[in-house]
Parts: structure tokens; C-alpha cells; sequence
């Protein structure tokens, strides 16, 4: 019998090459509606066209126009209303595209998504297995992070002191080899998120350093939920700040 169209070892790479052309797609999609959001085509509380008319703007099909509008969603930079379409919710910072390199929005995001994971659950084992000397490096940490608010600096490496230093606690070397190998991508959104911030009020600095306080004392307790909650709130709390817009 002969092998039907798609069948053979083949088959399963030439599917991954289509997502993988299909998903670089929707991204670019994703920050050229971001785009028109951020310059002010679509403002605030505006319905943006119909899946329809934006697929024939971008020249692209449905499907990835829709994948699109669901990460900006997923951001909360729109939200969609049955029967009415999609809305713009939040009009982010300029900064977020002049800082941004060309492409790589929506990669930010999905580390975002990523550390929500990872990262939660290295705090959840730094409060099971931490001991006096992991603890110690976790609080000089958070120290220092007090002493960039006093300073008034971008704080960024501080910011990753703490999160290593909770990955080292958590005594699995898999979970800061994890953190390690996308430390580039890690670094950029800190200092994407720290510096947008810097731009806000004092009041947001001391937010995100309370955030840090939380998933400290919840480790110093020994309280493993309270730590794994804590982390993946901070993250995700990370993540929307960085759309959050004036």
C-alpha cells in the first residue's frame, strides 16, 4: 500500500517547519497591531477592525490574525466583547517599541510566561531547602534592591541576584542552569520592566520591591505554596506592568 500524502518520518518535521513559519507570522502581527496601538491609530476604549479587514491589511489568513489578537489579549492590551469584537484596553509606553528590539515583543512575553513556571517552583523548593547560607545570599539580595529604590538606579543587576540566588536555594542545579541559558532574554525584560517603571511614580518601585519582600518571607517561613504563589505573581504582575501605559 502506498504511504497517503504527509505520511513517513517526514511528515512530523515538515508539521513543525509550518508552525514554526505560522508562529513567526502571528508575532510580527501581534506588534504591528501593537504598533498602531502604542502610535495612536486605534486609541483607547476603540474597536479595532474585524479579523476580516485586518487580514486583508496585513495580508495574512485568519487564523494567524487571530492568534495575534489573542497574545494582545493574553497582555491585556485589548479585550474582546461578545458579539462586538475586540476593544483597546490600555494604550502602552512608547518606550516599550524604542526599546524593544525589532521582533522580539513577543518573545519578551513568552519568557514572561516561561519564568511564571519555572521560576515558581524554584521558589516554592528554596523555601523547602534553603538553608542559613542560601537564605543569607536571598536577603543581601533584597537588600540590595532596597538600595537601588534609595539610589534611584535601574537596579538591573540586583533584580537578577535575586532571582539566582532563589534558584540556587531551590538545591536542583537544573533550575538556575535553566535561569542561565535565558538570562539574555531575562536581563532585556528587567530592564525593559525596571525602566518603565523608574518613569513611574515612587510608589511603583516600592510595589515591586514588595513583591520581592512576599516571596521572601513566604521562603524564610518555610511556606512552599505561599513562596510558589508569591514568585508567580511577581512574574506575571512583571509582565502586564511592562503594558501597563500611562
Amino acid at each position: 500500500m502506498s504511504a497517503a500524502p504527509g505520511d513517513g518520518p517526514a511528515a512530523p518535521v515538515q508539521a513543525r517547519q509550518t508552525q514554526a513559519r505560522q508562529t513567526k507570522l502571528s508575532d510580527r502581527i501581534y506588534e504591528q497591531v501593537l504598533g498602531l496601538i502604542v502610535n495612536g491609530e486605534f486609541a483607547i476604549d476603540a474597536r479595532l477592525p474585524a479579523e476580516a479587514d485586518l487580514s486583508a491589511r496585513f495580508a495574512v489568513s485568519r487564523p494567524i490574525v487571530r492568534e495575534a489578537l489573542a497574545r494582545l489579549r493574553d497582555d491585556g492590551v485589548i479585550v474582546s466583547r461578545q458579539g462586538a469584537g475586540s476593544f483597546v484596553r490600555r494604550r502602552p509606553d512608547r518606550d516599550v517599541l524604542r526599546m524593544a528590539p525589532v521582533g522580539s515583543i513577543a518573545d519578551i512575553q513568552r519568557c514572561f510566561e516561561f519564568r511564571v513556571v519555572i521560576e515558581g517552583e524554584a521558589a516554592a523548593f528554596a523555601a523547602a531547602r534553603h538553608d542559613q547560607d542560601t537564605l543569607a545570599d536571598i536577603g543581601a539580595a533584597l537588600k540590595a534592591l532596597d538600595a537601588v529604590i534609595a539610589s534611584g538606579s535601574l537596579g538591573v543587576e540586583a533584580d537578577l541576584d535575586f532571582h539566582l540566588s532563589i534558584a540556587r536555594a531551590a538545591r536542583n542545579h537544573f533550575f538556575e542552569a535553566t535561569l542561565q541559558s535565558i538570562l539574555t532574554h531575562v536581563g532585556f525584560a528587567m530592564n525593559l520592566a525596571r525602566s518603565l517603571s523608574l518613569a513611574r511614580p515612587i510608589e511603583r518601585l516600592h510595589q515591586v520591591q514588595a513583591e520581592h519582600i512576599a516571596i521572601f518571607e513566604a521562603i524564610r517561613a518555610r511556606d512552599a505554596e505561599g513562596a510558589r504563589q508569591a514568585m508567580r505573581t511577581h512574574v506575571d504582575n512583571a509582565r502586564h506592568r511592562v503594558f501597563e501605559g500611562q
